[in-house]
């Protein structure tokens, strides 16, 4: 592990990693933020959209401030393998920023397009040897790409996540373009390999019936609120499951990270209620 800087804020430091992936084969990037104290610490993966970066949550979420009065670490991974010789496509929805955190089988893309194993295992494993981290208090959250990895990991890992939320997540990934084109390319035709990345679908099985709730957020000023996100599919699947979700809408919001900024509080909140209770 090689940390690339590193920055004092509101008594915590924060650390932009870089480290050798066994799941992905390359270098991978993320960052971590350490609140004060010795710990061991709960700790918030975040995951990011289209097109981000480790960069991304780190700069624009505002998050620190509330995380160091939390006692929280958060983390932050990026969103796909890059580099020489990591497969790509010409669009900015498949490809390097475009993981969808699943392990994909079909070439080129299963060659280095590990992101389920990326952020279960290598991630977390390398959270727990080289920072103060309690590994039995981890949560996630994302945003819209990132929403529908945090929502769908935390079910397929109950073991590894006690919480988890989302902001404008891919709720349907099987029922929208962006997801479709995703999966189609990273596991193959038959759709029946695609319900367990499908947060809709894992929570009409009762996936997740071992979380007391799931927080969304989704803005109305969206624009793509109708064709890809469609949190009223998870709320159809939690009435028939008997779960507990609990789905903010608010109007004028965008997909942007003014979006998320003026929100990330209460999901800090949120997961820290339910790691440190």
């Amino acid at each position: 592990m090689e940390v690339t800087a590193h920055h004092r804020l509101f008594g915590g430091d924060l650390k932009f990693v870089r480290h050798e992936a066994a799941s992905t084969g390359t270098s991978m990037a993320l960052s971590v933020f350490v609140p004060d104290g010795e710990g061991p610490h709960p700790v918030l993966v975040w995951l990011s959209g289209l097109t981000c970066t480790a960069n991304n949550f780190t700069e624009k979420a505002g998050a620190y401030k509330r995380a160091a009065e939390l006692g929280l670490m958060i983390v932050a991974p990026d969103t796909s393998p890059r580099g020489d010789g990591v497969a790509n496509d010409e669009g900015y929805d498949l490809g390097q920023g475009a993981g969808f955190y699943v392990d994909a089988t079909e070439a080129p893309w299963a060659a280095h397009f590990q992101m389920e194993s990326y952020v279960t295992k290598d991630v977390l494993s390398l959270i727990a040897e080289h920072f103060p981290a309690d590994m039995t208090r981890v949560g996630i959250s994302g945003h819209s790409m990132g929403g529908h990895g945090a929502l769908t990991l935390a079910m397929n890992h109950p073991h590894h996540f006690k919480s988890m939320s989302a902001f404008a997540p891919i709720a349907s990934p099987l029922n929208c373009p962006w997801g479709q084109k995703a999966l189609t390319a990273y596991l193959g035709e038959d759709r029946t390999a695609w319900q367990r990345h499908d947060a809709a679908a894992l929570i009409a099985q009762g996936r997740a019936s071992g979380f007391d709730d799931i927080l969304i957020d989704q803005g109305l000023g969206d624009q793509f609120l109708e064709t890809q996100l469609k949190p009223h599919l998870l709320e159809q699947a939690a009435s028939g499951a008997g779960q507990k979700i609990t789905v903010r809408r608010h109007a004028g919001y965008d997909h942007s990270y003014y979006f998320i900024t003026s929100f990330i509080d209460d999901h800090l909140a949120f997961h820290a209620e339910r790691l440190k209770g």
